[in-house]
Parts: C-alpha cells; sequence; structure tokens
C-alpha cells in the first residue's frame, strides 16, 4: 500500500480531533470518555499502527511519534483530573502543555513524511 500525503494530512485532522475533545471536556461542553486517552483508541495511534508501522515501523520518527503521543495523553488525563478536582484555570492553562506535544507531533510527522514520499 502505498502511503500519500492524504494520508499524513487525515494524521493531523486526527490530532487536531484530540486537542478538540480535550478542549470541550475542559470547558465543559463533554464528559472525559475513558477512551479519549487510551492509546489503542486514539486515533491516531491507530493510523500509526496500521498504515505507519507496518513499513516504516523500524525508523526513529515512527517510535517518537507513538511517544510523543502516549505522553500527550497521559498529560490530557492530567489535566483533566485537576479540571475534576475544581482547578479549572490550571487545567486549562495546561492545554499549552498539549499543544506543545502537538507541534512535536507535527515536526516528526513531517520528517516521517519526508521520509516516506522520498523512499516512494
Amino acid at each position: 500500500m502505498d502511503i500519500t500525503s492524504l494520508d499524513f494530512q487525515q494524521a493531523r485532522i486526527k490530532q487536531v480531533l484530540f486537542k478538540s475533545r480535550l478542549r470541550s471536556v475542559l470547558y465543559g461542553v463533554r464528559e472525559a470518555e475513558p477512551t479519549l486517552f487510551s492509546l489503542r483508541d486514539n486515533p491516531l495511534a491507530q493510523w500509526l499502527d496500521s498504515i505507519i508501522k507496518p513499513q516504516y515501523g523500524l525508523i526513529p520518527e515512527t517510535r517518537e511519534i507513538e511517544r510523543a503521543i502516549s505522553q500527550m495523553l497521559d498529560t490530557g488525563q492530567a489535566l483533566v483530573r485537576q479540571y475534576q478536582r475544581g482547578q479549572l484555570e490550571e487545567a486549562r492553562a495546561g492545554l499549552e502543555q498539549i499543544d506543545g506535544f502537538a507541534l512535536r507531533i507535527e515536526a516528526l510527522l513531517q520528517k516521517l513524511e519526508q521520509h516516506v514520499l522520498s523512499a516512494a
């Protein structure tokens, strides 16, 4: 299966979806579902497992993206716990940490995309 720029664009959308869902929890729009913080249930991690790992699982960016996703999910879960304890402002301020993970994941996705597309 050939991996295209469209695949990487879809991965980026999955990243934005997580951030949007987390933000809506921290602003009281929705409840936090346990699957929101599950690596196995995370759409970006699922994409990584099903699309990238079969062909490119050994390159460093793949493992780094997975690690960054896991850290981001753990941080998001910690922010929701803060929110649930009534520390609303602190939890919302923590979204900056999530943005930092997102920037790191984006940079890794760009490197991975260059590697994958140049190998095609």
